[in-house]
């Protein structure tokens, strides 16, 4: 046990060294090929356009930090398992066929469907006034990836057994595949809406990677614990240089890999209802998302002065910084509630 507890650390300490030292280098090359965020200004979003008028210009991509750190030492420790079974290297590796393969490769493809969108964003194609795909083209994306990782739930790994929180598991049959892509639209969807302000996405997700790293740890899944470890620490690294005044932003090749990753990590520790509180800022977002769309359908006027939530905050006056750490309070809150919940079911 006290292996895989140094195994964890050492991951999560080597992840952050390797990203914060490779900063430098993915900076001068976003700066040097002008890589930078296009502030939306086709009239449809007139708030958010001013609030963030400012930002023009500063580098988006920055989630490659996170994922490119994610992949060299998951590919490098396997590598080097291979090259020297009988050492300590052996030990440290962390890809596993029923753990690590699917979160890594969702991981993967969806940040290299975001690195497209975050170009498509730079180079102003897209929606209307910029912003890379449309909603509904990302609702599909999400969806394709989500049947993917179902479909591999359910024929590869026999898995139909669904967790509810102190009523046990439940056998769904066929019923998990839509379960499965409900989840993980819901929350890539929602990680994606989060990302809006300066260290307000790397935050949370670095608290929500952190519960389901204990919860993976606890469950005796100790190379996905790893494997959170790993983002754990790129994540922190991330946020060094990210937070107020960004030097670059996570973009869509971040949240959007992220996203799936941690929808199928709560899957594959069980306990996806547990996101509720684990990602109740994640929910916020994007229940606030739904009703001002439904708002302005059904009463022909807005809920909020912007959306995501924490745009309204910001019509309001009130400074980024302020908005951004009282979102972290108020996630830190929802992961005690959530680990509670999970360690007072795994008692009972």
């Amino acid at each position: 046990m006290d292996f895989y507890i140094i195994k964890v650390l050492f991951f999560s300490a080597l992840a952050f060294i390797l990203a914060f030292s490779m900063t430098p280098t993915l900076t001068h090359f976003l700066y040097k090929y002008k890589l930078g965020k296009k502030i939306r200004n086709g009239g449809s979003t007139p708030i958010f356009s001013k609030l963030h008028a400012h930002k023009e210009g500063t580098p988006t991509m920055g989630g490659v930090l996170i994922w490119g750190t994610t992949l060299i030492l998951i590919l490098l420790f396997s590598f080097l398992a291979n090259v020297f079974p009988n050492s300590i290297l052996s030990h440290l590796n962390f890809l596993s066929r029923s753990e690590t393969l699917l979160p890594l490769g969702a991981l993967i493809a969806s940040a290299i469907i975001g690195l497209f969108d975050d170009w498509l964003d730079i180079k102003g194609y897209g929606s209307k006034g910029g912003g890379g795909l449309k909603l509904r083209h990302r609702l599909v994306i999400y969806t394709i990836i989500a049947l993917i990782g179902a479909l591999w739930f359910y024929f590869k790994l026999d898995w139909t057994v669904f967790h509810i929180p102190f009523f046990g598991n439940f056998e769904i049959g066929a019923w998990y595949i839509p379960l499965f892509i409900l989840i993980i639209v819901s929350t890539s969807f929602s990680v994606n809406e989060t990302d809006g302000l300066d260290g307000l996405a790397g935050g949370t997700l670095l608290m929500a990677f952190t519960a389901y790293g204990v919860i993976a740890f606890a469950l005796g899944r100790f190379e996905l614990a790893t494997f959170c470890g790993v983002i754990i620490g790129a994540l922190l690294a991330f946020l060094w240089f990210n937070i107020p005044p960004a030097r670059f932003y996570m973009g869509d090749t971040g949240a959007m890999g992220l996203g799936v990753t941690l929808g199928i990590i709560a899957m594959l520790t069980n306990s996806a209802l547990l996101l509720i509180f684990i990602g109740l800022i994640f929910l916020i977002e994007s229940l606030s998302v739904i009703f001002q769309m439904i708002s302005k359908k059904i009463r022909g006027k807005k809920l909020f002065l912007s959306s995501p939530i924490h745009h309204h905050f910001q019509a309001l006056g009130w400074p980024e910084s302020k908005i951004v750490m009282r979102f972290w309070v108020v996630s830190a809150l929802g992961v005690a509630i959530g680990l509670m919940i999970f360690l007072l079911d795994k008692k009972f």
